[in-house]
């Protein structure tokens, strides 16, 4: 098996979602940059016009400071009681969902983003608590223990009218914590940086759209991503012999039976993923594109997740890009 990463289509679709917005770009690098390699993709969100980065933790923002990768990163996912003194020798961004947070923030200096939950309901300061919060975060600021340079949320993407009031709820949000002289208010994921009037604020956190795949789900040809002007930053490939290609479940395979697979010029479903190998419906021998890019006639990352019952975001960030 092998997994080839386009970091050009990474960049052209930063570019393409910037372009959208109208704001600058956060590109979201987590879980290894969705399957595509960390440093590859973050290397290709800069070149794009991304002037931040986001990761999940801590230890993934250092990753990438190691590798010489110095542009602003934000880190906001963290364990119960999180270290965070290697974020600030690092000059990391942390994002604070609680006023627990806040003030193991402030022991240790840390530049933070506050984030209030604005209906997501997974993390976030909850509205009821947001002023106080705001006040603690104030006086923590005048003291010189912490720094807010962000507020932000993140939208649930159950449907248009709930993320407008979200984003109505995320403006109410930022006013209450105006006198915190935030530099960048941060509300909208690769979905609303894309549709969502108003909701671009001061910069937009890219995830899943710079690596090709539309936020809003697509049919198997992947004919929203290509009128959105988005290419498929991975290409899956393995070997058929008579009928069994040698990538199977340990390879990140999910079973989805009726997935496409070209196989010497046409497309051959499967019709067993296995452990370490899959069957197909025919006997074909040959080079086999599990997904690729559709404007060359391969299949897409898409029609593997409807084969699968899921979203392309889980199909790609199983695999491992060399």
């Amino acid at each position: 098996m092998r997994v080839e990463v386009d970091a050009s289509a990474i960049a052209a679709n930063v570019a393409a979602v910037a372009a959208q917005a109208g704001v600058g770009v956060c590109g979201v690098v987590k879980a290894d940059g969705y399957g595509h390699g960390a440093l590859v993709a973050a290397r290709a969100m800069l070149d794009g016009g991304a002037a931040w980065l986001g990761v999940v933790d801590v230890a993934e923002a250092l990753a990438l400071r190691e590798a010489g990768i110095d542009v602003p990163i934000l880190a906001w996912l963290h364990a119960a009681d999180p270290d965070l003194a290697p974020a600030v020798a690092a000059g990391v961004d942390v994002g604070v969902s609680s006023l627990v947070q806040l003030e193991l923030a402030a022991l240790v200096g840390a530049t933070v983003h506050l984030k209030v939950d604005t209906g997501l309901g997974r993390n976030g300061v909850p509205l009821g608590e947001w002023e106080a919060v705001v006040a603690r975060a104030a006086a923590l600021q005048a003291a010189g223990s912490v720094r807010v340079r962000g507020i932000f949320s993140h939208l649930a993407g159950s449907g248009a009218v709930s993320d407008a009031r979200q984003r109505d709820a995320f403006v109410a949000a930022c006013d209450v914590a105006a006198a915190l002289e935030p530099e960048v208010r941060h509300l909208a994921n690769s979905s609303a940086a894309m549709g969502l009037a108003g909701a671009g604020m001061d910069l937009v956190r890219v995830g899943i759209a710079a690596y090709g795949i539309h936020p809003d789900g697509d049919d198997a040809a992947g004919s929203a991503a290509t009128a959105a002007g988005l290419r498929p930053a991975m290409r899956v490939t393995g070997v058929a012999t008579d009928g069994v290609l040698d990538v199977g479940a340990r390879h990140g395979l999910l079973p989805a039976e009726g997935a496409p697979v070209l196989v010497g010029g046409r497309i051959v479903p499967i019709a067993e993923v296995g452990v370490a190998t899959s069957r197909l419906a025919e006997h074909a021998t040959g080079e086999a594109v599990l997904w690729g890019d559709p404007g060359e006639g391969e299949p897409t990352a898409v029609a593997w997740a409807l084969a699968a019952g899921t979203i392309g975001y889980e199909v790609v960030t199983r695999m491992a890009a060399a």
